[in-house]
């Protein structure tokens, strides 16, 4: 209890009602997306409902437990990076609020419809409505407040990967008649009677790799908002990775006491810069993308300050409890500095640039991480949501896609497929949406075989896929403006 005795009234309550919010989006995300896993191994007989939802459950338990954590700084790349940096104000509570508040209203709204939306869509709709609310709050320039090029970069996979689906289980599923000649493959259920002994396996299989990828990537979501409000409110535990061994941080004050030098040389001699002016100067530059002498001045004055704090301590717990906070923001605005300028090409010496490469990774390491208890929180809430109303969004994959019944190998095609599109994306740090790889997989396997589906069903998921993201960037802004009105007119916050 240590970690909560001077903690203000009013931020303990903003603690326990964000967390609250955050596990509820991942309950949500549970019966809402997860269900799609479970509709396979249900409709072919393969596991009974209740045993198949327990099932899933568990291995999207243990795909949040062994997830790397990239899919949640992901996430939390899109945000302002002045509401990141400040993610304890009055506004970066706003922003925490607005995000899971708009998200869980269009997951629920679209479960109890019936329609597979994607919680990834929600979720990133929400984040870009937050975006574009407080670019005018700010007075900037409409949507500066948004990060353009991450949000382009997961544009594109939740554009392609619903394609992937379609295309690539068609493709299987066609390969696999033309090679498996086992007529039982292609056959729906009869009755309640079970497949085959090899077909269950395979369809066991299956719904088996898309809960655990669904939990390695979905789960990732909620765990970048929990650590988003941890280290909004208890910077002094969450701010830094207290774990970091003595050798790694060694590595690191070495290497910040080399980056000096070199971003010494790009800074002018005398630079005017002071105070905020360097944060807003770098956080323009990671908007923007323009360096200029300016930008590389606010980069080496932040760098000295990391080697300073740095110098004398053997580990991030030397480093006072009210430093931390001003460390971690240091170190997050020189880490996306150098990422930006060496995707822009400004780093052109081959041997400064490998250097500060590699500084750039030491800092992600002791900033982005996420504590065993935080994923287990994550791995109980999305589980339980997957065990208790997936019942709605089943029957909607099950039946309604198609117009015959579902196949062995239809349902096997598209859950492989989805276990490999999710697993690869995951690998890559890219949130895709569950959802959409699988049902569209449904979708091409039925026109594979000549099934024909079931169009009104097919329009009416279309349309919600198309409106998920402007809707939600509607709620994301609507409720981002509510916010800041609340928590600096209602409540006096800063």
């Amino acid at each position: 209890m240590d970690i909560l005795s001077d903690l203000p009234l009013a931020s303990g309550i903003f603690l326990v009602l964000a967390l609250l919010l955050a596990l509820g989006f991942e309950f949500v995300n549970g019966f809402h997306d997860t269900a799609n896993a479970v509709a396979t191994v249900i409709y072919t007989n393969t596991l009974k409902p209740n045993y198949a939802v327990v099932w899933s459950g568990m291995w999207n338990l243990i795909g949040v437990l062994t997830s790397s954590g990239a899919v949640a700084f992901g996430i939390i790349a899109l945000l302002p990076v002045e509401l990141v940096v400040n993610a304890g104000s009055g506004a970066g509570f706003a922003m925490v609020f607005a995000l899971l508040i708009s998200a869980i209203l269009w997951n629920v709204g679209t479960w109890y419809l019936g329609l597979p939306a994607s919680s990834s869509h929600t979720l990133i709709g929400s984040i870009l409505g937050v975006g574009l609310a407080n670019s005018v709050a700010s007075g900037a320039a409409f949507g500066e407040g948004v990060n353009w090029g991450k949000a382009t970069e997961v544009f594109e996979s939740l554009l392609i990967s619903p394609i992937i689906g379609f295309v690539a289980t068609a493709l299987l599923f066609l390969g696999a008649k033309a090679l498996i000649k086992n007529e039982a493959l292609y056959r729906s259920p009869e009755g309640k009677t079970p497949p085959p002994l090899w077909i269950r396996g395979l369809l066991m299989l299956t719904c088996t790799g898309v809960s655990f990828a669904h939990g390695s990537n979905d789960g990732q979501k909620g765990m970048g908002l929990i650590m988003l409000i941890l280290i909004g409110i208890l910077p002094g535990v969450y701010a830094l990775d207290l774990t970091v061994s003595q050798a790694d941080f060694s590595k690191l004050y070495e290497s910040s006491k080399a980056s000096v030098a070199i971003l010494d040389k790009k800074a002018p001699q005398k630079s005017t810069l002071q105070g905020k002016e360097i944060d807003t100067e770098l956080s323009s530059f990671l908007k923007s993308g323009n360096a200029d002498e300016k930008t590389f001045a606010a980069l080496s004055i932040k760098n000295h300050a990391i080697a300073d704090k740095l110098s004398g301590k053997t580990s991030f717990q030397d480093v006072s409890k009210e430093e931390r906070k001003s460390l971690r923001t240091d170190i997050y605005l020189v880490d996306k500095a150098i990422d930006k300028l060496e995707k822009k090409g400004k780093l052109t010496d081959t041997a400064e640039k490998d250097l500060l490469v590699t500084y750039k990774k030491q800092l992600v390491k002791s900033t982005e991480f996420i504590p065993d208890y935080v994923k287990f929180a994550v791995a109980i809430a999305l589980g339980l949501g997957t065990m208790i109303g997936w019942k709605r969004i089943v029957i909607t994959v099950g039946e309604k896609i198609g117009k015959d019944h579902l196949t062995y190998a239809q349902g096997a095609s598209a859950e492989l497929v989805a276990m490999v599109t999710i697993g690869a994306a995951d690998t890559l740090g890219l949130p895709v949406s569950t959802t959409h790889v699988l049902s569209s997989g449904i979708a091409g396997a039925m026109t594979a075989n000549g099934s024909g589906i079931q169009k009104e069903t097919v329009r009416n998921l279309i349309i919600a896929w198309v409106l998920t993201l402007p809707v939600c960037i509607l709620l994301g802004a609507m409720t981002f403006s509510a916010g800041l009105f609340v928590v600096f007119n209602v409540l006096g916050l800063k």
